[in-house]
């Protein structure tokens, strides 16, 4: 049904900036043009890798295997994240695309690094003594794509930091378009994301950064049309997540040290553990490997402030998290987890700490059912209703549908095709 498809992850873009994008001409013309998903409930947890790899296996992370952000590695003080692709454990919609014939390219999407991706500058950043960000970029990238964007864009980025970090990435994304016309283009970023974060939900900083992707969004429009492949090409604009504005942390794994259930160094350090809190922010898995504290524990927990709930097991995976968690948490609106044990146990979120390490004014993890949390899904290209308007689907929907998109199927998926999109469907 189309040639190219270009799908454009926009960080913690939610179901409520939709008032917002009517007024940005970019993001309202595809939405005129093609038909919006208003409502897409995320996955659990409601965290951007998870999510970004459900948006292209159409699976929930219990079966994908990308349960988390970060690895659970509690003596380290940056754990790995999940950037390689070989942590995902069912195919990829741009693996099959690349097996029918589709040149693919990929930009900061997560997850994605050594991933055989034609074209692709991979999210990555070095967390060892004995790294650098040129040596991991180029290991888990397409070293001499990656050379070659950099020598020409490098000037309009500033490390990580945003917005000009999606400054580069889109002008490498424009180039890209232009000199090789990829059939399936995946493109992550994050300048809403982190302005949500810093600044709030609603802040003017979030909303700038919303104004700032509808320009992005017009340029690659434009560059589809200069490389004379606009009507070929469809355009899928989702987001990941939504978030939360908080003001209060909890960190559950100082209550467990208390309770001798982990041990810490004089650095502050875990060094043995029998029960663990694993961050996912708006909530928290927990890890026991002595069972026997299983009943103390979740007495223990459900005795906090800001707990909203104490999942068990089974319910985890009735919710497609991690199976080897014994319990999840989550937290209640206004509330998140750190799983560091320096401070204390409760902590007031101050405007004198935002900037440090794991402070936020807004944050995301939560269970996907939170009240207008959901995030949204817009597509427009040959082939899809225009004007249009589809009140629900699920993230773990998006990659069947971006399948047929491409004129394939994803095989034994959790999702299902948002069949109401296609014309004469």
């Amino acid at each position: 049904m189309t040639r190219y498809l270009f799908i454009l992850s926009f960080d913690a873009l939610g179901a409520k900036d939709l008032e917002d994008i009517e007024s940005l001409p970019n993001f309202k013309k595809i939405k005129e043009t093609g038909t919006h998903i208003k409502k897409v409930r995320s996955i659990y947890p409601s965290l951007t890798y998870p999510a970004h790899t459900s948006i292209i296996t159409g699976h929930y992370p219990i079966t994908h295997g990308i349960v988390n952000n970060t690895k659970i590695q509690p003596n380290r003080t940056s754990p790995d994240w999940y950037w390689y692709k070989d942590a995902i454990k069912v195919p990829t919609l741009y693996e099959i695309a690349k097996a029918k014939g589709y040149k693919t390219a990929s930009f900061l999407w997560p997850v994605a690094a050594q991933s055989g991706i034609d074209c692709n500058i991979a999210e990555i950043f070095p967390n060892r003594f004995w790294l650098n960000q040129v040596l991991v970029s180029l290991w888990g990238s397409s070293p001499f794509f990656l050379l070659h964007m950099n020598k020409k864009f490098g000037h309009l980025r500033k490390g990580i930091q945003q917005p000009h970090l999606d400054d580069f990435i889109t002008a490498s994304v424009i180039d890209t378009i232009l000199t090789k016309k990829p059939g399936l283009l995946m493109a992550h970023f994050v300048d809403l994301d982190s302005m949500r974060h810093q600044y709030g939900v609603t802040s003017k900083e979030a909303k700038e950064a919303l104004k700032r992707h509808d320009n992005r969004l017009g340029e690659l429009i434009t560059a589809t049309k200069k490389a004379g492949i606009f009507d070929e090409s469809t355009f899928a604009i989702l987001g990941d997540h939504y978030q939360i504005n908080v003001n209060t942390i909890l960190r559950l794994n100082i209550l467990f040290a208390e309770q001798n259930w982990l041990t810490i160094d004089a650095t502050n350090e875990i060094i043995e553990w029998e029960v663990y809190a694993k961050s996912c922010d708006g909530s928290s898995y927990i890890y026991i490997k002595n069972q026997a504290l299983q009943n103390q524990v979740y007495e223990a927990l459900n005795q906090l402030p800001g707990i909203e709930k104490v999942y068990t097991s089974s319910e985890i995976v009735h919710l497609g998290a991690d199976a080897e968690a014994t319990f999840m948490v989550e937290a209640i609106p206004g509330c998140y987890f750190m799983e560091n044990v320096e401070g204390p146990l409760v902590e007031e979120v101050t405007d004198e700490k935002i900037g440090q390490p794991d402070y936020y004014r807004a944050v995301h993890g939560y269970h996907p059912d939170k009240k207008d949390y959901q995030t949204t899904l817009i597509v427009s290209g040959p082939g899809i209703k225009r004007g249009e308007e589809i009140d629900n689907a699920q993230l773990i929907d998006e990659a069947p549908t971006f399948a047929k998109i491409l004129g394939f199927q994803m095989p034994n998926v959790e999702g299902k095709v948002i069949s109401d999109l296609f014309e004469g469907e």
